[in-house]
């Protein structure tokens, strides 16, 4: 398996990480590759200019339950990230470094952040796979969100966010195509304000969380 994260260069008002992600049904292999092009601000959040809005999305979480993230989100504080859990190394390595910064904030501060992961394989995310998956990165509190595939491509657009459908490649792996970012929405006006990418560590999400939690710029 093989994964490419192909970033074209990142500006304050777009930043977008294209992961190509080869997989399959099977047991993650160990020795998958991450190839990085491009991208000046590999760490520090990305301030946007232009605040792109919450997208408007009802979705199904992983009890089963309809969630709403316009409603369910509103003045809080808000991660948001388009990934799968087949994804042999990138969107492990990007809930993980959150669940770890996560870890530090006081049970006030966590209360109030909401990290949320969109599949972006929805056949094969299934509610009880990725509550385990996100369970296993250490986001016991993560909502994971999956349902109609095209209600999701079409919320991830507006935000700048590519995302392809899967694809059955002739060796029988599963090419997985998604912008790789993570968006930060403020809880004062529940637009994202802030723009992560796939090589910020977990120390960089430790120091700007508390800030964005109050919706003010790392």
């Amino acid at each position: 398996m093989r994964t490419k994260i192909l970033a074209a260069a990142l500006a304050a008002t777009a930043a977008l990480a294209l992961t190509a992600c080869g997989s399959d049904d099977k047991a993650q292999d160990s020795d998958s590759v991450a190839d990085v092009k491009g991208g000046d601000r590999k760490e520090s959040a990305i301030v946007l200019d232009k605040p792109k809005p919450k997208p408007d999305l009802i979705l199904k979480d992983t009890d089963g339950k309809k969630f709403d993230l316009l409603e369910q989100t509103k003045g809080r504080p808000t991660l948001v990230y388009f990934g799968y859990t087949f994804c042999p190394d990138v969107c492990s390595l990007v809930m993980s470094n959150v669940a770890i910064a996560e870890q530090e904030l006081s049970p006030e501060e966590r209360e109030k952040l909401q990290v949320i992961f969109v599949t972006t394989d929805p056949e094969r995310d299934t509610p009880k796979r990725m509550r385990s998956w996100l369970d296993g990165q250490g986001g016991q509190d993560f909502i994971g969100l999956t349902g109609d595939f095209d209600t999701i491509q079409a919320a991830a657009r507006p935000l700048g966010i590519l995302v392809d459908p899967p694809k059955k490649e002739k060796d029988g792996s599963i090419t997985v195509n998604h912008g790789a970012q993570v968006l930060g929405f403020s809880p004062k006006d529940d637009k994202a304000h802030w723009i992560y990418t796939t090589e910020t560590t977990s120390e960089t999400y430790t120091k700007d969380l508390p800030k964005i939690i109050k919706g003010v710029n790392p």
